[in-house]
């Protein structure tokens, strides 16, 4: 029966974790079993194979997009021939691994092997649905670029890179990790335990990281047209004001000019030539303002505004 082969803690006690594990564990794999849930990206996922028995230490990464936030699930294991003892680790603040769709996979009369294998393969399924997470909420952002403030916008696109970045770190050695298995490299003493069919089912699960892993890359991708985008706009928003503020200044050009020079001592130029004086007046204002008019219908014909 799988309840008798797959034991589950939650964030056990040393007592409890002596009563279930098998003997002549190393005393490091006991203090990784009871080391509390770190932060990000650590503990780094790894199998390691050690005689009589497999450790192993996955990490699990959860989206959250109500929130916009991501967190770190962990689940270990201590796998013998025929017992697999798992020990998840309640994260802070956050609920912690479920693995009811890993027990529900594995039927009865199934070698350990293979639940590990449905372990590892619900852990695989969960980095792909992590990928189209994240795609959504960049999607999101692209659409929110031209609503939200450029200070949010850029705070956001950090976050995101710097999610992407820490997932990258956890999935490239969960990768690995599962690659030891096909390779051969992590097996008990004795008679073989990961047969070539259980090889061949962890290389199902060992493909869907490598379609994370690749869509990754892609979201790597979206976040940059996404930067990109945003730099375009506020480049062309920047424009935009300097091109109205460059207009303001070409209207008023002719202004101060013609101020200028009728600032001139017109008393001696109108006793010099004997003309009115509002003659002046009404000539440089006139002028003034056609001069204006012109400008700018100028500037709206060549669609400079």
């Amino acid at each position: 029966m799988v309840g008798d082969q797959w034991i589950d803690l939650l964030d056990p006690t040393k007592e409890e974790l002596d009563k279930a594990l098998p003997p002549d564990v190393h005393d490091r794999a006991i203090e990784q079993l009871l080391k509390p849930a770190q932060h990000e990206d650590e503990p780094r996922p790894r199998l390691e194979s050690h005689g009589d028995y497999v450790l192993g230490v996955f990490l699990v990464v959860i989206a959250v997009r109500e929130e916009d936030t991501v967190f770190y699930q962990e689940v270990d294991f201590v796998m013998t021939r025929d017992r697999l003892l798992t020990v998840r680790k309640t994260p802070p603040g956050r609920p912690p691994y479920d693995p009811s769709v890993a027990r529900a996979a594995c039927r009865e009369h199934e070698n350990v092997a293979k639940v590990v294998y449905h372990l590892v393969d619900d852990i695989a399924e969960r980095f792909l649905d992590l990928v189209d997470n994240l795609n959504d909420e960049i999607d999101e952002l692209e659409e929110k670029v031209e609503e939200w403030d450029s200070e949010r916008i850029r705070g956001r696109i950090s976050q995101l890179r710097h999610d992407l970045l820490h997932i990258r770190r956890t999935l490239a050695p969960t990768r690995d990790a599962i690659r030891q298995v096909i390779d051969n490299r992590i097996e008990f003493e004795g008679e073989e335990v990961f047969t070539r069919e259980i090889e061949l089912d962890f290389g199902d699960a060992y493909d869907k990281l490598l379609r994370a892993a690749d869509g990754l890359d892609l979201s790597r991708d979206l976040v940059a047209g996404v930067r990109d985008y945003h730099q375009a706009k506020v480049a062309n928003d920047q424009n935009e004001v300097m091109k109205r503020l460059a207009v303001l200044a070409t209207v008023f050009l002719p202004l101060a000019f013609l101020t200028g020079f009728f600032g001139q001592n017109f008393t001696y130029l109108v006793s010099s030539i004997e003309v009115p004086q509002w003659t002046f007046w009404v000539l440089g204002v006139g002028l003034e303002i056609a001069a204006a008019i012109g400008l700018f219908i100028l500037i709206k014909v060549r669609r400079w505004l």
